[in-house]
């Protein structure tokens, strides 16, 4: 399975409806998700790509993992304060996101992501 890619009628839906909720954080998510902000030019990006899209078939049911192309939906990076990429957001079912940036390993991430099924 591949993560699923987000455009903001998607995110108002699954993440948080920003134009409702303004700056009150308001998960949407039935899960833990993880969004994965990323541009196709970028090297790094690149190397995650297949690493993200096999945590999502790993995590199927438990984690939904997510991907923003932030050529294509610059308002969604700016969301986060997305100023470089790759930059990871680990949203947990309670509680405020926290933003990671570069590129990590898959066994960092699979460390990462256990912490938000705590």
């Amino acid at each position: 399975m591949n993560a699923i890619h987000l455009n903001k009628e998607g995110f108002l839906r699954r993440i948080h409806d920003y134009e409702t909720n303004g700056n009150q954080w308001k998960f949407e998510g039935d899960k833990p998700a993880v969004i994965d902000f990323y541009a196709s030019w970028c090297g790094p990006c690149k190397a995650m790509s297949p690493i993200i899209d096999e945590l999502a078939g790993e995590y199927e049911g438990k984690v939904d993992i997510y991907k923003v192309n932030v050529e294509d939906e610059p308002e969604l990076a700016s969301l986060f304060n997305v100023r470089s990429i790759p930059t990871l957001v680990f949203i947990p079912q309670e509680g405020l996101p926290q933003v990671s940036v570069g590129g990590r390993s898959k066994e960092a991430l699979t460390q990462l992501i256990s912490e938000l099924q705590k």
